[in-house]
């Protein structure tokens, strides 16, 4: 059975559909341009670290500045499957736990405060995956189904906030609704208040 609230404020909400659900990530040009000409994750993407995916648009434009800062410039949405969404999660650990199980655990999670538009904290969180070594390459070679440029979308969207007009930016980005995670996930990973 699917858990469709959180505990208190902790709840993933995404853009997703029966299979698939979309995460973000904010890279150099020359990763995110590799990665689009392949249509798959290759070099110099690396696959010897940890790697961080958000569900939340809005959490990563506010991390990366709206793709401003250095390293950052480019948002790419990643759609993978869900299966390996769930097998990421059944894998994790929260960073908030036990220090040494967190050392071990091939995924971390991380529950941040979620971001309007104009950067302001929320009260409510969103998650951040973090893909250790031995997970990022079934994330970059079984998981990931289609990667999408957003730089132009992005763009258009900051445009639109730095004018005052958070509504226009609000319909050029992708509609996240929250995500029904089976019961015994949603145990492990949401936080109590």
């Amino acid at each position: 059975m699917a858990q469709q609230r959180s505990a208190g404020r902790y709840e993933i909400r995404a853009d997703h559909d029966d299979t698939t659900l979309v995460v973000h990530q904010a890279y150099y040009p020359a990763i995110a341009d590799a990665a689009l000409r392949a249509g798959r994750f290759v070099a110099p993407f690396s696959f010897r670290r940890m790697t961080w995916i958000k569900p939340s648009l809005p959490w990563l434009l506010h991390r990366s500045n709206w793709a401003a800062k250095p390293g950052q410039e480019r948002v790419l949405a990643v759609r993978i499957t869900r299966r390996g969404w769930e097998q990421a999660l059944a894998a994790a650990e929260l960073t908030t736990g036990d220090q040494d199980r967190l050392a071990a655990a091939p995924v971390h999670v991380q529950w941040d405060p979620e971001r309007s538009l104009r950067g302001a904290a929320l009260n409510h969180y969103s998650i951040q995956v973090g893909l250790g070594r031995d997970t990022v390459r079934a994330y970059a070679e079984e998981w990931t189904v289609a990667l999408t440029d957003l730089i132009p979308r992005v763009r258009r969207a900051a445009e639109h906030v730095r004018a005052g007009r958070t509504d226009l930016a609000r319909r050029l980005l992708p509609t996240e609704r929250p995500y029904p995670l089976p019961a015994g996930l949603a145990a492990r990973l949401y936080r109590a208040d």
